[in-house]
């Protein structure tokens, strides 16, 4: 059963609020960031290129989802231990660890070290991965936030001033995740909250979702992971290949359950569209596909919208969204959040 009252209850919603204070205080996060950057973002100037990018580490995926699509030259994330066997003195190598410790990052660091390959590290001053990307060839940025997101913001900074992606302005992805925290916080009713209105979509649901662009889709297994842990229930991110079946194999919903009877019904698919303003998620071939399934088998489409700002502004702005949701999902659930 879900309680939809405690979405809107004081007394209720403080059970969450450490949980509602992380996700709202992410813009402070990115803003730390980039100030803890920006004396050594002033000092990169754009050298010669690099044959190829690398991306070691557990945090790669983001940087090939961004910068993937524009980067002049070949891109490869590397969520391995050390680094492809190619890699070498021609190529570049992005290593980022918040936390400063890292046996997957300082494994990348020492390889590349090894290998003579130029190196872009991001971690705390005077911590281990710090200390082992010391020497000739190497770009350095302070992280000023233990959250990996934040931190990629300023390294994304020093990618574009390399020539190898988007202009990225901590700023303005600060502004566009401080936007969703006063948009989506406890204070703001259920009827002009976007996280609460989709938490009340899915309260009797198993969520299936969707994002179009490369960053939308990484933003979609991330929200489902949450929506996941914030439920119990199977929850669903992937391609529209994937998630059409599921929607066409919907069972027929019964108008005539008692929805307060055990087992009365079994919980349907509702499709979360996430849309980053890019051509693929706003009204490509693959969202109009997903679309007349969802028409097909009577599935509710619960969109959730972020197309200001840079493309990390809008993959963080609909994630944070997402957390919003999961955490009113798991108290209405009651549920730990």
């Amino acid at each position: 059963m879900f309680f939809d009252s405690a979405l809107d209850d004081t007394n209720a919603l403080s059970v969450i609020d450490p949980v509602l204070r992380d996700i709202a205080g992410w813009g402070a996060e990115v803003r730390r960031a980039g100030m803890a950057a920006a004396d050594a973002l002033a000092e990169i100037d754009r050298d010669d290129r690099p044959r190829a990018v690398v991306a070691g580490g557990p945090n790669g995926r983001l940087f090939r989802a961004v910068l993937e699509p524009i980067c002049p030259v070949p891109f490869v994330a590397w969520p391995h231990t050390g680094l492809p066997g190619w890699a070498g003195p021609l190529d570049l190598v992005i290593v980022v660890c918040p936390g400063g410790v890292g046996e997957e990052e300082l494994s990348a660091v020492a390889e590349a070290r090894r290998r003579g390959c130029a190196l872009l590290v991001a971690a705390p001053v005077d911590s281990p991965v710090y200390d082992a990307a010391q020497g000739r060839g190497t770009t350095f940025v302070p992280a000023g936030s233990l959250d990996p997101t934040a931190v990629a913001v300023p390294v994304l900074g020093a990618l574009h001033r390399m020539g190898l992606g988007p202009e990225t302005d901590a700023p303005a992805v600060a502004d566009a995740l401080d936007d969703v925290a006063e948009r989506c916080g406890p204070g703001v009713p259920s009827d002009r909250n976007p996280a609460k209105e989709l938490a009340l979509v899915l309260a009797d649901a198993n969520p299936v979702v969707w994002g179009g662009s490369v960053l939308a889709a990484r933003a979609a297994r991330r929200v489902a992971d949450a929506l996941r842990s914030a439920s119990g229930r199977p929850v669903v991110a992937g391609d529209d290949d994937q998630i059409v079946p599921l929607l066409q194999a919907a069972p027929e919903p019964d108008v005539f359950a008692d929805p307060f009877e055990d087992g009365a019904t079994a919980a349907r698919p509702t499709l979360v569209i996430l849309d980053d303003g890019a051509e693929e998620s706003s009204g490509g071939p693959a969202r109009a596909r997903l679309e007349a399934a969802a028409e097909q088998g009577s599935v509710r489409v619960q969109q959730v919208r972020a197309v200001d700002g840079p493309g990390i502004g809008r993959f963080a702005a609909l994630l944070a969204t997402g957390r919003f949701a999961a955490a009113y999902l798991a108290l209405g659930l009651g549920r730990p959040a």
